[in-house]
């Protein structure tokens, strides 16, 4: 069996919570040099990384708990998420790090009813941990050595 969205659970920080989609993209600036308009090597660019967590009710219901724990949504701190994958075949894990997540569509109701209501919380990487992809940092040690935390 191959690797699938069911295999995965998602930690943020000490919580597990259920899914229903997730999203973690990487912006890399990282750019082409050019001399006469012919490539002649590369640069590093500025990097950001960014994302979105999709949650019904219940889960929705764990992160808020939270949210009222620090006093209000833009109070909580930033946390770490991990998403781990494992079939008898395939094993991955995505760590993102210092997460801080916002909120978007809050309320998206159909009166036809059909579906569960699915709230949106994009998030932020704010940690110059970064992402590690399977143990293995994304930026390299001399990046992020003079302004580690």
């Amino acid at each position: 069996m191959r690797l699938s969205g069911m295999n995965f659970n998602v930690h943020m920080g000490d919580t597990m919570i259920h899914v229903d989609t997730a999203t973690l993209t990487i912006t890399d600036n990282s750019a082409v040099v050019q001399t006469a308009g012919v490539p002649d090597g590369a640069v590093d660019g500025d990097v950001s990384a960014s994302g979105e967590l999709n949650v019904n009710a219940s889960q929705f219901a764990l992160i808020s708990a939270q949210a009222k724990k620090a006093g209000a949504w833009r109070a909580m701190g930033t946390f770490d998420i991990m998403f781990y994958g494992k079939t008898a075949q395939d094993e991955t894990k995505v760590e993102a790090f210092g997460c801080r997540i916002k909120l978007s569509d809050i309320l998206d109701l159909d009166r036809k009813g059909g579906q569960a209501q699915l709230f949106k919380l994009p998030f932020d990487v704010t940690s110059p941990d970064f992402v590690h992809i399977d143990g293995v940092p994304y930026l390299r040690p001399d990046e992020i050595e003079n302004i580690k935390q």
